[in-house]
């Protein structure tokens, strides 16, 4: 490891280019990571510290930012979150991980610990019989009855992200005359590429729905209010919208957003017995760990059956 006479805070131009270049994180990330780092770089400024060199930076800098950071108050005139310090503290971790990879000597990113939070976390999800009322609450009649259709069967059989089902293109989903297979090359979350693989049912849809369409867009779903000038593309805004608003008619609850969509597949396919690793794939999940999330919901779920059917009612003790 070399020491680098560089300050802390003229790392960070180079830190996001490697983020960006060699870890193929999306912009959006990114920009994510770059407002969380500005704290630290606040932080630095208020205390003297502009001129502290990777290798100068201690285990009592860390402690000092995370008092900081626990008494720093939002817009709202709250203490921030403990689940958004660390978002805080893992941009700060992969900053140092980064002058790890670049042989700098610096901290050990592990000595940043995250704050443990008490609740598990929870994912919220539907059962089959609520996702079978949202996706035929749509009044099909119309043209935006279909589109919501066709969106809301594709958001359940692909398990996409809302930003990844908004960028598709007409030209990418090619259905064939009497074809129930369809099968789609998408550039996911961090330019990563997958396969999403449609349903019977999504296919159904979303060919009802393209053979209506008499415009020459390309995108594959697109909105029918607003501006005429601008792209008709649909928004992730609008899908959330539109979620939610069938999710309030078939009533199912109300805090249902796509996400809640691509977790109810996903526990679907563990309910199913699909292997983890498979849903890791089909969900475009870097890391295991995140797929693992859902063990919790089927576990408590066999808990519940074995405790309701095999808890030796009826027998004596």
């Amino acid at each position: 490891m070399k020491k680098s006479n560089t300050p802390i805070v003229d790392h960070i131009p180079r830190f996001l280019e490697y983020l960006d270049i060699e870890k193929g994180v999306s912009h959006k990330t990114q920009e994510t990571y770059t407002r969380f780092l500005k704290s630290f770089l606040l932080w630095l400024e208020k205390n003297n510290l502009n001129n502290l060199k990777p290798h100068e930076l201690t285990e009592e800098h860390i402690w000092k930012y995370r008092v900081y950071l626990s008494r720093k108050i939002t817009p709202k005139k709250e203490p921030i979150k403990k689940v958004t310090r660390n978002y805080y503290l893992i941009a700060l971790r992969s900053l140092l991980n980064y002058f790890s990879d670049r042989n700098i000597s610096s901290l050990p990113a592990e000595k940043i610990k995250l704050t443990k939070d008490k609740k598990e976390r929870s994912v919220k999800f539907l059962d089959l019989d609520q996702i079978e009322k949202i996706l035929l609450s749509p009044n099909t009649k119309t043209i935006v009855g279909l589109r919501d259709r066709a969106i809301l069967e594709v958001l359940f059989s692909t398990g996409l992200r809302v930003a990844e089902l908004t960028s598709l293109n007409r030209d990418q989903v090619k259905i064939l005359p009497k074809t129930d297979i369809l099968e789609v090359s998408i550039i996911g979350k961090g330019n990563h590429p997958r396969t999403i693989y449609f349903s019977q049912r999504a296919i159904r849809s979303l060919r009802q729905y393209l053979q209506v369409r008499k415009d020459k867009e390309n995108a594959l779903f697109i909105r029918y209010k607003g501006p005429k000038k601008s792209s008709r593309r649909i928004t992730p805004r609008s899908v959330e919208t539109i979620v939610k608003k069938y999710a309030k008619k078939a009533g199912v609850p109300v805090m249902t957003t796509p996400h809640t969509i691509r977790h109810s597949y996903a526990t679907d396919l563990l309910a199913q017995g699909v292997d983890l690793r498979v849903i890791q794939e089909f969900l475009g999940h870097r890391n295991i760990a995140t797929t693992q999330v859902y063990t919790h919901i089927t576990s408590q779920r066999l808990r519940d059956i074995h405790k309701n059917f095999h808890s030796g009612k009826g027998m004596k003790e």
